[in-house]
């Protein structure tokens, strides 16, 4: 969840884990397993995607030109996300159905990590200072700790609501997954 280093090493590490985890789905036909990842891979992407709408992107809006605009479509691409991570919960994993709005999520994930990673991190680097981007890693572990860890569509994406609202809503979050044994299946792992 949290690894170390500046904004940019941070998220790219987080980006590394998100393939990684496309790859075993694609690897894995078990209906429980395939669950297994998907909640696990669910519980990666919103964390991340809170920690960047709470702290990365208001920080594109301030540093970059165009900032606003950047920000907005990264915005709308993770309520699309949110929205096609909470039909996959929904699905049966053994279902065709699941398979195909997996392979939905996974062009769209992978094509926003590859905008991220090649236009929007080097150009950050240029734009901020190493110790901006240091403390924007250090704010971004720290929200990932305390974030959701299932899809909140409907949830307000940008400060102040959001900084607001995720805690309580991962606290929630982090129950019904303590409950329900939700992503501590260590055969997906």
């Amino acid at each position: 969840m949290g690894h170390g280093g500046d904004v940019v090493a941070e998220l790219t590490t987080d980006h590394d884990e998100v393939k990684e985890y496309f790859q075993k789905l694609g690897r894995t036909t078990g209906a429980e397993e395939r669950r297994s990842l998907a909640d696990l891979l669910t519980i990666e992407l919103v964390r991340h995607s809170v920690a960047e709408e709470q702290y990365l992107y208001p920080a594109v809006r301030e540093h970059l030109e165009e900032g606003d605009l950047i920000a907005d479509k990264e915005i709308a691409d993770h309520g699309r996300a949110e929205r096609l991570m909470k039909q996959l919960q929904e699905e049966d994993a053994a279902g065709t159905r699941f398979t195909s709005v997996l392979r939905e999520l996974e062009a769209d994930v992978l094509a926003h990590i590859h905008d991220e990673e090649q236009n929007l991190f080097p150009a950050l680097r240029r734009a901020c200072s190493q110790e901006v981007l240091d403390e924007l890693g250090d704010k971004t572990r720290r929200a990932k700790k305390t974030a959701p860890t299932r899809p909140h569509p409907g949830a307000p994406s940008t400060p102040p609501a959001n900084k607001l609202l995720a805690p309580g809503m991962g606290l929630v979050d982090r129950a019904r997954d303590l409950l329900s044994g939700r992503g501590k299946d260590d055969r997906a792992a």
